[in-house]
């Protein structure tokens, strides 16, 4: 999945995209999970700056295109990350993850 990098050495909390491709399928029923510390029922969900969905699970069920962010009572709001959400017979994704230059990338052609 996809973290964020914390300079700081604090612990944060993070949004992970499993499967780790983006953009997304929808038949893939991808989730985005809440990682931070508390339970899971302290994760409250926003979806394109608006509360979104239940209160509570730190896992969410990916339907539609949007930016994500959670919020865990002990270590906050996550950073944000983008999801595009496609319904198409033939997609071409990349890694859900920062990107350097130089890396080797592998492609992921789904149909």
């Amino acid at each position: 999945g996809w973290c964020p990098l914390s300079l700081t050495g604090a612990q944060n909390t993070q949004l992970l995209l499993e499967p780790p491709w983006t953009p997304v399928v929808h038949w893939d029923r991808a989730t985005l999970t809440c990682q931070g510390s508390g339970t899971p029922s302290d994760t409250t969900w926003y979806k394109d700056g608006q509360r979104w969905g239940p209160e509570g699970p730190d896992r969410l069920l990916i339907t539609s295109s949007g930016t994500y962010r959670c919020h865990r009572h002990r270590t906050g709001l996550s950073a944000p990350v983008s999801v595009r959400v496609l319904n198409a017979l033939l997609v071409l994704q990349v890694p859900a993850r920062a990107l350097l230059e130089g890396d080797t990338v592998t492609l992921r052609c789904r149909g």
